[in-house]
């Protein structure tokens, strides 16, 4: 969704107006309020609120698989180390 001028609202006149743009938002507008000219906060409904953190948590699924995907990868072309000779190794370093 493409946010219009109209969508960016002034803190002063969110404060003001907080009913009315409640409303919209609750009929599918999002609101960017601004502070001293600059982004600030954004207004939104909840159950899409709900639905960008639903998608968040997909994205970090999708991340975590991804990299259990490149781990068993590398255990199939043998890029591993058992855990007994990689702690051995650091505490060569360490003492070194």
């Amino acid at each position: 969704m493409a946010i219009s001028a109209s969508d960016v609202v002034p803190l002063s006149h969110a404060r003001a107006n907080f009913s009315e743009l409640a409303e919209e938002v609750k009929g599918g507008a999002e609101k960017i309020i601004t502070k001293n000219g600059e982004s600030y906060v954004a207004l939104i409904d909840a159950n899409r609120l709900d639905y960008y953190h639903q998608l968040e948590r997909e994205r970090i699924h999708l991340l975590l698989i991804d990299e259990a995907t490149a781990g068993l990868d590398d255990v199939a072309a043998g890029k591993v180390t058992d855990a007994r000779t990689a702690i051995q190794s650091i505490k060569r370093r360490r003492n070194a």
